[in-house]
């Protein structure tokens, strides 16, 4: 158990990430959409003493500016009483991370996933060294997670990750931790997802930064069990909240077609992305780390 100070948590979430990987349990950090659903994560943390990340992708930025964003996920970790991280996913403009970091987001993520090698290495080292100055930690992607739904588009290429690759990319770059492509795949429905655990295993022995899985919807629970003692220290959740938000409202529009009330209509499927989230960090072993 750890009692932590009522204070910004990044530097402290750091450290976290690696204990994770020495106490068998991994973080999760949840796509979020708006102050609501965030909230609802960040209560969920808090009734089962568990750090969360709050993460934000490109459609959310499309729906809010990255400062407002900074400021939303600020306010909200100074006012939880656990370690809250505020996270931009998955970005190629080096502008947008730059501006990310000086509005106050905990952590950043580079994907330079499409890029050759070199140019990976080369720009993933720029901004570690901006986010580093500015006390900001860093993910990156080595290898290139697939999309289920092709949202990645027609040029995007989807590849497994080369595990010598991954260590001289962990080397050069200085990153916090470590996103891999192991046979998870963004955006999927269902669990069925195949997880190359040899290669996953390949990769621990060419790497010491923590890894990371994004796609970890579509990863059964079973083998979310099987990663808890390995090197994975934090899966990145979307589609499971999405799908427990969207299929109640669904619900509730079908239970009265003629309802508007957001206050009212938003009330249950919150619920579901509270209770979701509870239990994936539970199931990810996190309960309890806090107190």
């Amino acid at each position: 158990m750890l009692t932590l100070p009522k204070n910004k948590f990044q530097p402290f979430f750091t450290d976290l990430m690696t204990k994770a990987v020495q106490q068998n349990h991994i973080f999760a950090g949840f796509n979020v959409f708006s102050l609501d659903d965030a909230y609802e994560i960040v209560k969920a943390a808090e009734k089962i003493g568990a750090p969360v990340m709050l993460m934000v992708n490109k459609l959310a930025v499309d729906l809010f500016p990255i400062d407002m964003w900074a400021d939303a996920l600020n306010m909200l970790t100074r006012h939880a009483s656990v370690p809250v991280c505020g996270h931009l996913d998955h970005t190629t403009d080096l502008t947008v991370l730059e501006r990310a970091c000086k509005a106050g987001f905990d952590s950043v993520m580079f994907d330079g996933s499409q890029l050759p090698l070199e140019e990976n290495i080369r720009q993933t080292r720029q901004v570690v060294e901006l986010a580093h100055g500015l006390g900001v930690a860093v993910e990156a992607e080595i290898g290139a997670v697939g999309y289920s739904d092709g949202a990645g588009g027609a040029a995007y290429h989807a590849a497994k990750t080369d595990p010598a690759e991954a260590g001289r990319f962990a080397r050069e770059t200085g990153v916090d931790w470590l996103a891999v492509s192991i046979g998870n795949v963004h955006r999927m429905e269902t669990q069925d997802a195949v997880i190359n655990f040899d290669l996953l295993h390949e990769i621990e022995r060419e790497t010491e930064v923590p890894l990371v899985l994004h796609g970890s919807t579509g990863i059964k629970d079973g083998d979310m069990q099987k990663l808890l003692p390995t090197h994975v220290a934090k899966v990145n959740i979307g589609t499971a909240l999405r799908m427990a938000f969207g299929n109640t409202l669904r619900q509730e529009f079908e239970k009265d077609a003629a309802a508007f009330d957001r206050s009212k209509l938003f009330r249950l499927p919150l619920q579901r992305i509270r209770e979701e989230a509870e239990k994936k960090m539970t199931m990810l072993g996190c309960a309890g780390i806090i107190k």
